[in-house]
């Protein structure tokens, strides 16, 4: 279950977000899907968390955008991050337009639990 974060600079378009919330849950889902969570496109509640965030008057960040993309770790998804973050960026890119913009994929050891 991916935890995404979207910081983006005030003078990006209100109007670029929701296009950036359509994309995100299956173009994450599809960048940190392995053997453990294979992702099967069918995406249920509590799957992707999206929380957007406009940068503060004291944050400091050279690019528009900045993707913070969290999700449980597995040696099969930690093996090639790299790779999974860079076609991550390559995906958004083709899908969005955004051209200032990072990309951050962590896997960090967690649990999660949710209602039913």
């Amino acid at each position: 279950m991916p935890l995404i974060e979207v910081t983006y600079a005030a003078h990006v378009p209100e109007s670029a977000l929701p296009g950036l919330a359509d994309v995100l849950p299956h173009l994450v889902s599809t960048a940190v899907e392995c053997p453990e969570e294979p992702y099967d496109g069918d995406l249920q509640p509590g799957d992707v968390e999206i929380r957007f965030r406009a940068l503060g008057p004291f944050d400091v960040s050279g690019l528009d955008v900045v993707i913070e993309v969290r999700s449980k770790f597995f040696e099969s998804r930690a093996v090639n991050r790299q790779d999974r973050a860079d076609r991550l960026h390559a995906d958004l890119a083709t899908a969005t337009g955004l051209e200032n913009f990072g990309v951050y994929l962590t896997f960090p050891v967690a649990a999660w639990a949710q209602s039913e």
